[in-house]
């Protein structure tokens, strides 16, 4: 086994939070070697990176959309993504023993997305913030969403901290104080984002409790644009000849065949090529073919 196939396998192994901690770790160092390009090129490169950068004013982002998730992906300094993505890791560890992939991204994007609401909402309702116009970047509202939604539907859950086991309840009550008294000290819209975050995943959590899981429109919609872009099967029409010349038993077999080439292609139609069994696939191939 090569190098890059030694890499390939490491990454396959990773659980779906570490693939996301490893993705926000390429999209920290990959700016440090763009910047040195763009120096070099004499192109501006902060303009550029707010592209990416979640302003505080609702017009940039009526021609930015994409930025109140594409902010979470960048931070400011090393210690800025350490934090977070150890926080992450910890508790996604948690999360991922109880809940299933999907839930996790459900639970970390729309914790962006409410995260970076918060955030244009703080900017545009108090008066402390007028007169300035201030960009977040960073995943801290995502990651709070993660560890509150964890605290809430596991409060009793214990947890090491140095010498002593502190249940999640009350780690995460802290963390949420800490936001609260630290916003006139500096980067007050990161802290009402985090609680933007912290206040999604308690939300989510106890609808969970209740049966109810708010986050299937996102992933639906998630889901709609990857199928819009995802290339589309070739697929060869297949019909029943009504020739009259045929045995009975080679048309009663046609068109139980023709049904299921139905039922798979309603199939596909409803929930995507990717539903398909392998058995389904290989029929539909091999009809294809006649």
């Amino acid at each position: 086994m090569n190098f890059k196939d030694q890499i390939q396998y490491r990454i396959q192994r990773l659980n779906s939070a570490e693939k996301l901690i490893l993705i926000n770790v390429v999209c920290f160092v990959l700016p440090l070697f763009l910047r040195t390009l763009f120096f070099l090129l004499a192109i501006p490169f902060d303009a550029f990176l707010s592209w990416f950068e979640l302003s505080s004013e609702w017009s940039i982002l009526l021609f930015q959309p994409w930025s109140l998730v594409t902010y979470s992906f960048i931070h400011s300094g090393f210690f800025h993504l350490f934090w977070n993505m150890y926080l992450l890791f910890f508790a996604s560890r948690l999360f991922l023993n109880l809940f299933p992939p999907r839930f996790f991204f459900n639970v970390y994007f729309i914790g962006v997305i409410i995260g970076g609401l918060t955030f244009l909402l703080s900017y545009s309702l108090f008066p402390a913030f007028q007169n300035s116009t201030p960009v977040m970047i960073g995943a801290s509202a995502g990651v709070m969403a993660v560890f509150i939604f964890m605290s809430t539907y596991s409060p009793d859950h214990e947890v090491r901290i140095i010498l002593f086991n502190v249940k999640l309840r009350y780690l995460g009550l802290a963390f949420i104080l800490l936001d609260v008294i630290q916003i006139p000290y500096g980067n007050a819209g990161g802290h009402l984002a985090h609680l933007g975050g912290a206040a999604l995943g308690f939300f989510y959590a106890q609808r969970l409790q209740q049966g109810i899981d708010i986050g299937l429109p996102f992933e639906r919609f998630v889901t709609y644009i990857i199928d819009f872009f995802r290339k589309k099967p070739s697929l060869k029409t297949v019909y029943k000849s009504k020739s009259s010349t045929k045995k009975p038993s080679t048309v009663t077999t046609s068109s139980s065949r023709q049904k299921k080439i139905d039922e798979i292609l309603d199939k596909i139609s409803t929930s995507g090529y990717d539903s398909l069994t392998k058995d389904e696939k290989d029929f539909l191939f091999q009809a294809g073919k006649e």
